[in-house]
């Protein structure tokens, strides 16, 4: 009998009070990544000095070190427990603030290690308390929580940052971490399951297409959190930090009303429509000229992106035995990463040879592949427990 079989569907209710608490830790946790995202390529291009290619170095170094962390924070989550992986994290994340101060790319790497514990961990711990059933929703609200953390964190980051510089964004960065490992200490742990696991390179050919898919949707992400601050800034349009916001925003609203509708019509169904959408909203992005146009394509950017992620996840999932959640949402993760450490410094190199829009433009053609991944896996689906059907 299947693990879906043996148990009875959680209510909405009860799924939200088990979530919560989680979701808490992880919006604290990912407050220190939202303060710094807007301010962040114009410390390093205005306040430093550098240009776009340092800019999407800089950006990417997070991602290069979330994913080669991955694995780690998989296999502890899964054997260690994810309580436990959590609080890693979290000192991980507030050590980051320090090295802000005095190596700001060693600083940004450690927080992408961080970042890798803190979410793999979360999520996983978040399946192992609900419905298997439920997997896009546990994806999609531990998920809202990190971008509501997202559009707090930029408008609170550009005003630290213009009152008191980007020591206040350090500090910032050493202080929420420390505070949230309070709320993490009245949470209750979820032991872990004595059981075989997946070699990690296992799990990678097992999640592989849905990872790429996902890979592919999250460079509109990149290019809206890389650089859309830098496109306001060179049109001289104001209030460049409302782009996230307006993402960020779109993204909670799309998981709040519609978090339910992969585990009803199926991951790849959602990330085919959702894709097109993110995609729509980069190439407005593009063509802006003025403003609000700009604020609009954020804003279905982060609409399309906010279901690809959990259309993708479910299909994911659904490919490996339960037992290696962890370790499958760390695999499944390392694909964005991936694509984000090596997007933001391409995009970066685009930006320098041209004019900053046609980073969009290249975002938007991208994004589409990941329509095309989709309509793959419509094609050839799987079962909860990883069996093609």
């Amino acid at each position: 009998m299947s693990l879906t079989a043996m148990q009875e569907p959680v209510a909405a209710p009860r799924m939200a009070a088990t979530l919560l608490p989680i979701m808490g830790v992880v919006f604290v946790a990912f407050l220190v990544i939202g303060v710094a995202m807007p301010v962040l390529p114009l410390h390093v291009h205005n306040g430093l000095g550098f240009g776009t290619i340092v800019v999407g170095l800089v950006a990417g170094s997070q991602f290069a070190a979330s994913l080669i962390s991955r694995p780690w924070a998989g296999h502890y989550s899964d054997s260690r427990g994810a309580k436990r992986a959590v609080v890693v994290g979290l000192m991980a994340a507030s050590a980051s603030g320090f090295l802000y101060l005095f190596l700001l790319l060693l600083g940004r790497a450690l927080l992408g290690g961080a970042e890798s514990f803190i979410i793999t961990a979360a999520v996983s711990w978040g399946l192992a308390l609900v419905d298997p059933r439920s997997t896009g929703k546990v994806i999609a609200w531990v998920g809202s929580a990190m971008f509501a953390a997202f559009a707090i964190g930029a408008p609170a980051g550009s005003a630290l940052y213009a009152g008191y510089g980007f020591a206040a964004i350090a500090f910032a960065t050493v202080g929420a971490p420390l505070g949230t490992l309070l709320l993490v200490a009245a949470l209750p742990r979820v032991a872990p399951v004595p059981h075989t696991r997946f070699s990690f390179a296992k799990v990678v050919g097992a999640v592989g297409v849905p990872g790429f898919g996902s890979a592919l949707g999250s460079v509109g992400f990149g290019a809206v959190t890389t650089f859309a601050a830098l496109l306001f800034a060179s049109r001289g349009w104001a209030n460049g930090w409302l782009a996230y916001t307006a993402y960020a925003t779109a993204f909670i609203l799309a998981r709040l009303f519609f978090s339910h509708v992969a585990d009803t019509i199926g991951g790849a169904k959602v990330a085919l429509i959702c894709a097109l959408i993110e995609a729509v909203g980069q190439a407005l992005i593009w063509l802006a000229p003025r403003p609000e146009m700009a604020f609009a394509g954020a804003a279905l950017t982060g609409f399309g992106f906010s279901l690809v992620y959990p259309g993708f996840g479910v299909e994911a999932v659904r490919r490996v035995p339960a037992h290696s959640r962890g370790l499958a949402m760390g695999a499944y993760t390392a694909f964005l990463d991936l694509a984000q450490g090596l997007a933001s410094p391409a995009l970066g190199v685009i930006a320098s040879g041209t004019r900053l829009n046609a980073v969009f433009l290249a975002s938007a053609i991208t994004v589409l592949g990941a329509a095309l991944v989709a309509s793959w896996l419509l094609a050839h689906p799987a079962t909860m427990e990883g069996r093609p059907q």
